[in-house]
């Protein structure tokens, strides 16, 4: 105990510089413990912006797919509703630029949609939401059309035979009817169309499964070739 007591009377003067040195450390120490919190804290918000733009991302996705579910059901409406179809031509006449225009779009963007819950890269995302947009605006710019000119460019009598036609698919289209009814109704309903509008296939195939369902299994016709 007195060498220590001897060590410090005579050292004394090296409390100074140790002190000094433990400040530094110190100091030295608190600055790395201030760096390495700094560099989690960036990194926890880093991670944090991650995860945002990924929710975001899932959730835009999300919303165009509705968007773009419900231009389709829109189109749906005129390719399974005869009267539609009848009331406005345009919408399924491929030789109107901007009936084309519309089906352009819709190959596009459906080309372009995501699998469900598939979170694209930004790039792929921006793609894909150009093209609903284009396919909403494209298929709002067709019916606009068809509505404003409706069934104009057809002269009188061919108006008549759309007219017949219509109240023939009526019948077609009647449960109440007899199935004999409905089916000559319907093969009467396409000689008056021809020439004038063409039915599309999902349109067709509803009609005739339709009056198909009525009919014995050996009875049932194939219409399409009628």
């Amino acid at each position: 105990m007195e060498d220590i007591f001897d060590f410090v009377g005579h050292f004394w003067w090296l409390v100074f510089p140790l002190s000094g040195l433990l400040g530094g450390w110190a100091r030295s120490w608190s600055r790395a413990s201030e760096r390495r919190h700094r560099r989690r804290v960036e990194l926890y918000k880093l991670l944090n912006q991650e995860l945002h733009a990924e929710v975001a991302s899932q959730a835009e996705v999300a919303s165009l797919l509705a968007t773009h579910d419900a231009v389709n059901r829109r189109w749906l409406d005129y390719e399974l509703d005869v009267g539609k179809l009848i009331d406005y031509p345009v919408m399924t006449d491929v030789r109107e630029p901007l009936t084309v225009a519309f089906l352009r779009a819709k190959r596009q963007v459906d080309g372009l949609r995501p699998a469900a819950g598939e979170v694209t890269t930004p790039a792929r995302l921006a793609e894909y939401r150009d093209a609903v947009h284009g396919f909403g605006v494209a298929f709002d710019v067709a019916e606009r059309e068809a509505i404003r000119i409706r069934d104009s460019k057809f002269t009188g009598p061919e108006r008549r035979r759309l007219e017949i036609a219509r109240k023939l698919l009526r019948i077609a289209a009647d449960a109440a009817a007899t199935p004999a009814e409905r089916q000559t109704a319907y093969k009467r309903a396409k000689r008056e169309l021809d020439g004038l509008i063409v039915l599309p296939m999902p349109t067709q195939a509803a009609l005739e499964r339709s009056i198909a369902s009525t009919l014995s299994a050996g009875d049932s016709p194939d219409f399409r070739h009628r």
